[in-house]
């Protein structure tokens, strides 16, 4: 090798060395290198609440974090199978109960995040008309039916329909099961999605149509109309629920800084139901955004959850 060769040769590994610990030293520390995976469906409630655990993660943690959005069957078993680091997003006792016995070994329950939860049929609770001052009568709501049983009374008012959201979500295997038990057999659940079922309510109040739908709180739609739970005498659907956060084994070692953070997430329903609305205001806003302007109003709540 000729002195000129080992003069470029010395000056390549020198640059090479050098730049190493340049990227080496800019590098972040491995913890915020690790991205967080969360499972989430696409419900209202589980839209804002998995939104606002990855904002914080993002803002405060400083972590990367992707929600991936699924059916509730396959969630859960995202969990469980390690593929997600966890979930916001689990209505126990009743709702995913079944879920839960089927993946109760194979994850960690943190508790409840909100509680207070429910979910039924659920109509309209409209009148007809308008009350009067001068008459001092009440108008009785357009739809007569009182509990679930009751829809046996109706069926050519409510189309022998009942309108759903997705197939596999707990609520459609209650309302399933609460169909056999009220002896509902000439009605159809209509599979569909939370927008499908959300528009076809919208629609039969605003015409005053008879409509029956799967529907559960927190949920916008009972900010937006005067709606009531059909009486459930048998408990098909439970007494009042609360959602959990669901994380995988091994979380707590590998992030314990997510792991702390998503033990200590917790809110009220009326704190979750302000962001629904400010996410369904349709403002070209994404969930994201909406969830740091909660942020910027509640700092308080947010430190609490980090400590």
């Amino acid at each position: 090798m000729t002195r000129k060769s080992r003069v470029i040769c010395v000056t390549a590994i020198f640059c090479f060395v050098f730049a190493a610990a340049v990227v080496f030293a800019a590098a972040p520390p491995a913890a915020a290198q690790k991205t967080v995976r969360l499972a989430y469906v696409e419900w209202s409630e589980t839209v804002a609440a998995t939104n606002m655990v990855k904002t914080v993660i993002q803002e405060k943690l400083q972590m990367g974090c992707e929600i991936v959005s699924m059916t509730a069957d396959k969630m859960w078993a995202a969990v469980a199978a390690g593929t997600v680091d966890g979930m916001v997003a689990a209505w126990l006792p009743t709702t995913h109960g079944h879920y839960y016995e089927q993946y109760k070994d194979q994850v960690v329950d943190l508790g409840p995040n909100l509680v207070g939860t429910q979910i039924g049929l659920v109509v309209p609770d409209v009148a007809v008309g308008r009350q009067t001052a001068a008459s001092g009568q009440r108008n009785e709501p357009y739809i007569k039916a009182a509990a679930i049983a009751d829809l046996k009374q109706y069926p050519d008012k409510f189309h022998r329909r009942i309108i759903g959201i997705d197939a596999e979500a707990g609520i459609m295997k209650k309302t399933r099961e609460a169909m056999r038990e009220y002896g509902l057999y000439n009605y159809e659940l209509i599979k569909g999605s939370e927008v499908s079922m959300t528009a076809e309510l919208s629609d039969a109040i605003r015409k005053q149509k008879w409509i029956v739908v799967t529907g559960w709180e927190p949920h916008w739609m009972f900010g937006r109309w005067k709606l009531r739970f059909l009486d459930d005498p048998k408990n098909i659907f439970g007494e009042k629920e609360a959602i959990h956060t669901i994380v995988r084994k091994g979380l707590e070692k590998d992030m314990p800084d997510v792991y702390r953070f998503l033990d200590n997430f917790h809110w009220k329903p009326a704190q979750i139901e302000q962001l629904m609305i400010w996410i369904k205001e349709g403002d070209g806003l994404f969930p994201g955004e909406k969830a740091l302007r909660y942020m910027r109003y509640h700092p308080e709540q947010i430190e609490s959850w980090l400590k």
